[in-house]
């Protein structure tokens, strides 16, 4: 029986890879040329940002200003789960002189 299920479930985990892997094939052959792009208000031409586009279906293009032409593309949940993530302080930062903080003593 529990051969069964771990058969069912390894299914189910294919299945969902599979989707993953078609919706983000779909996403990145998505023409995007003509998105408007958004920054942070208050951010100059000039400065270092990064820039926002939403797509169909939920989905986010995100690069940086001086970069233009690299372009990263998230789903619906992706971009979510990134949002989410970060309201959480999942990707805050240990201050170091690095980023704009005193190093660790």
């Amino acid at each position: 029986m529990a051969d069964a299920q771990d058969k069912g479930a390894d299914a189910r985990t294919e299945d969902v890879k599979a989707r993953k892997e078609r919706e983000k094939n779909e996403l990145y052959a998505l023409d995007i040329s003509g998105v408007e792009w958004h920054s942070a208000p208050g951010t100059e031409e000039h400065e270092e940002r990064v820039e926002i586009a939403y797509l169909p279906e939920g989905a986010v293009a995100m690069r940086s200003s001086l970069d233009p032409e690299t372009v990263l593309r998230y789903t619906e949940a992706e971009w979510t789960a990134f949002v989410l993530g970060a309201r959480d302080g999942e990707f805050d930062l240990e201050p170091t002189s690095g980023n704009g903080g005193a190093e660790a003593e």
